[in-house]
């Protein structure tokens, strides 16, 4: 089946949000996303710039396994690598506020406990 192609960002994000419709893969990412930031923080803090090589190795590997694995989906970020890069610190910020799930049943991902009902 042909995947459909975004023009707009405001198209692509609940297209995203569906691709990480369970909440072990966004765990994954939000694991992946943590650990690059922290890496990040002590490479700047140290200024031993070899740990910002941290961002993209932890952030793709746990996203990527988490696809591969969990959601069994190709990972968006190889047909809109900009925009899934957003996206993925997006969500991630929205899960650290507490306003993710708005966005999600916006995009018609129903959470896991009413799915089970």
């Amino acid at each position: 089946m042909a995947e459909r192609e975004y023009r707009t960002y405001a198209e692509f994000w609940p297209f995203y949000l569906r691709e990480h419709s369970k909440p072990t893969t966004r765990a994954f990412h939000y694991f992946g996303t943590a650990l690059g930031l922290a890496c990040v923080v002590y490479g700047l803090a140290t200024l031993n710039f070899w740990w910002l090589l941290g961002l993209p190795f932890f952030g793709y590997f746990f996203a990527w396994v988490s696809h591969f694995g969990v959601e069994k989906n190709r990972p968006a970020t190889f047909t809109y690598p900009v925009w899934s890069l957003f996206s993925d610190f997006r969500m991630f910020f929205l899960f650290l506020a507490g306003r993710l799930e708005p966005e999600l049943r916006r995009a018609g991902v129903v959470p896991a406990d009413v799915a089970r009902a």
